[in-house]
């Protein structure tokens, strides 16, 4: 009965979740193939929604966003709100940290030096910017581009995690540290978190080095490539 419970409770949540973000009507369910069952890329109660359902549901959650003043420092030295871009039924989401201020300038994600070094990365997967979604923990690009406070983290989740259940990947790659205190809720060094699997919802997740780290420190490019093929073994994609 517990179970029973626990998973009503589960469905009312998401169910919750995609009301705030605006969805008011959900596809019917459709039989899942037996090879899909097999991978384990979706669930048995996971509510797929259909791209155009997609796109509206992030509109609500990207107009709040650029409306936020949750964090006074942030607001004060944004130029804009920086959501999010790309595919809207992703396999693959790549989560970042915050905006430079070429993201800070551009409204985009990873558009300057960094964001020219993830491109790299992708191509050497074997897939493009717009097969993947970019996205970042932080909305806002802190001044000088410190590093984002807890509190900061915090009050940026919320949008984050609707992102992510909107979008449904099957795998995220977290970029960076602050990444991964905001997805996965751990403050270990990337070094230590590398090369392993950890869950959050129903995607499998990665942590590796951010591309901006890589700028500083080339000779943990290596690295990076290490993680990605990983990450590609587990999609079936060959590199």
């Amino acid at each position: 009965m517990s179970d029973v419970i626990d998973l009503s409770s589960a469905i009312l949540q998401q169910l919750q979740s995609l009301a705030r973000s605006g969805v008011r009507d959900l596809p019917t369910p459709q039989p899942q193939t037996e090879k899909a069952m097999a991978r384990g890329s979706v669930a048995p109660t996971e509510l797929t929604l259909p791209r155009d359902d997609r796109r509206i549901a992030l509109q609500v959650v990207r107009d709040e966003v650029s409306q936020c003043t949750r964090c006074h420092d942030l607001v004060c030295s944004r130029t804009q709100t920086v959501f999010g871009v790309g595919n809207v039924q992703p396999r693959l989401c790549f989560f970042g940290e915050a905006p430079g201020a070429d993201e800070d300038a551009q409204g985009e994600p990873f558009v300057g030096r960094a964001g020219q070094l993830l491109n790299k990365i992708i191509a050497a997967c074997k897939l493009t910017r717009d097969e993947v979604y970019i996205l970042n923990a932080i909305k806002c690009r802190p001044e000088n581009n410190r590093t984002p406070t807890d509190a900061e983290i915090d009050n940026c989740w919320e949008y984050a995690r609707r992102q992510l259940e909107i979008l449904q990947p099957e795998f995220i790659c977290c970029l960076g540290a602050v990444a991964a205190r905001a997805l996965l809720k751990r403050k270990d060094s990337i070094g230590r978190m590398r090369q392993k699997f950890f869950d959050y919802e129903q995607s499998r997740v990665i942590v590796t080095y951010h591309p901006a780290y890589l700028l500083r420190e080339p000779s943990a490019k290596k690295d990076v490539w290490d993680d990605m093929q990983m990450l590609m073994k587990a999609m079936g994609v060959s590199v």
